[in-house]
């Protein structure tokens, strides 16, 4: 009698889900989207239950299906964990690892980052997913995330690997025609480029008078808005308005001229970046491996 439940449906439906559809997921797995189709349909019948629904455009999963890829993922990361455990060298790097960061910043330097590693360690199989909002880390669907401040769920370990700033700045062109800020309240009369990214307050800028000063809360107004940060800056070059941007995405632009720093003497709320990861995957060689990798290449120049 053939098993309910299958150990190649777990990694089946893992990818099926994070590919999010099923063509997605056919081009992820290389067979044809009614191969995929004809598999699922074959784990529903076997198990009884639907897993996902489906539509022309989209699919989402039922309680059912959810429930089956939260254990999958859990199942899958113990089956790599031990099979890493048991091979000749534990100190070897193998298996999959599971990879989220935010857009801008995992598009510019952590997928060349992975680039680099599954070089150096080609027994791992990488998987990178880009978000705008840092993912529940409760899930168990990733690996490692790359995020900017500590997590707030203490059951993670969090890593630091760069420190960060976020700066005001602003294009030479905008300055000249609409003047310089000089004090944190001239940045109500000018025109603010927003990024609507997390849980943040919107259009809402905190200042520091130096390191230790009081603070004060800016409520911005502008015209331009987006959730991505590389549109932001490119508004800000083309001189649309002031922007706080994190220096790491504008470090280039300030070193040529092209963007200028405004109010050098106020800081904001720090945005250091982290490696987070679940605990019961520090033991994995694969994990520490990318997380020393990513913290020794963020590691300032040494003279």
């Amino acid at each position: 009698m053939e098993p309910r439940l299958q150990a190649a449906d777990l990694g089946f439906f893992s990818a099926l889900a994070m590919a999010g559809s099923l063509s997605a997921a056919a081009r992820e797995l290389s067979i044809t989207t009614a191969a995929v189709s004809k598999r699922l349909s074959h784990m529903e019948s076997r198990l009884g239950v639907p897993l996902v629904n489906r539509t022309t455009r989209r699919m989402s999963l039922t309680v059912e299906g959810e429930t089956m890829l939260r254990h999958a993922r859990s199942i899958l990361a113990e089956m790599a964990d031990l099979e890493q455990q048991l091979g000749a060298s534990r100190s070897t790097p193998s298996g999959l690892l599971r990879i989220n960061a935010t857009l801008g910043f995992g598009r510019s330097h952590i997928g060349p980052l992975i680039s680099r590693f599954v070089r150096q360690y080609p027994q791992v199989d990488a998987q990178l997913q880009l978000s705008v909002d840092p993912p529940s880390l409760s899930d168990d669907a990733f690996d490692v995330c790359i995020r900017f401040g500590p997590p707030p769920d203490t059951r993670v370990i969090a890593r630091k690997i760069a420190d960060n700033q976020r700066l005001l700045c602003a294009s030479p062109a905008y300055l000249q025609a609409h003047g310089e800020p000089k004090t944190p309240a001239d940045l109500t009369r000018h025109n603010f480029i927003s990024i609507r990214q997390g849980g943040e307050a919107y259009g809402v800028v905190k200042l520091t008078r130096g390191k230790q000063g009081p603070t004060e809360t800016i409520k911005t107004r502008g015209n331009l808005t987006t959730n991505d940060g590389s549109i932001a800056v490119q508004w800000a070059l083309d001189g649309h308005g002031l922007l706080l941007r994190a220096e790491w995405d504008i470090r280039q632009h300030l070193a040529t001229g092209q963007l200028v720093q405004v109010l050098p003497q106020h800081h904001t709320p720090d945005a250091d970046i982290y490696a987070v990861y679940p605990a019961q995957h520090k033991s994995a060689a694969r994990v520490r491996a990318f997380v020393d990798f990513v913290a020794e290449a963020f590691r300032p120049a040494r003279p």
